[in-house]
């Protein structure tokens, strides 16, 4: 083997390297782009998660506030007390965006019941959509006080 035959030898396997980082490049693009989508997919699940557990315990929290809030007690439960009461306990929420009903079934007086429902329209931050989750609950009990 000359030394032309090297030289050319070494220059060939330059070219194709320079071609091989391109092509590691375009397969790196093919692996993350649809690792980042997983990644950011999980954490919207999570909070999505999150926001429906927040619903859930926020009607319960708030029908318990109800029952011991009654007629007879010194400080008397309103819808407005209930509504202010579920949006302090929001965190990373919205709280503008959660909306709570209250009904008494007939009154406000001890041996009724109260119904809190608390609903939130959950908007994931995934890129590019437009989705929109209603998530929902309510809790219901008989008030004591």
């Amino acid at each position: 083997m000359s030394v032309i035959d090297t030289y050319k030898g070494i220059k060939l396997a330059r070219r194709l390297r320079g071609w091989s980082r391109g092509q590691t490049y375009a397969e790196f693009m093919m692996v993350v782009l649809p690792t980042l989508s997983l990644i950011f997919g999980i954490i919207s699940f999570a909070m999505a998660v999150y926001t429906y557990s927040f619903v859930s315990n926020a009607s319960r929290d708030a029908v318990r506030y109800a029952i011991v809030h009654g007629s007879k007690s010194t400080s008397p439960a309103t819808s407005d007390d209930i509504q202010t009461y579920v949006r302090n306990e929001a965190q990373g929420l919205k709280a503008s965006a959660i909306s709570v009903s209250t009904t008494w079934n007939p009154n406000n007086s001890p041996g009724s019941t109260v119904n809190v429902q608390v609903s939130y329209s959950f908007h994931p931050f995934y890129p590019f959509t437009k989705v929109t989750l209603p998530l929902s609950s309510s809790a219901q009990m008989v008030i004591s006080n």
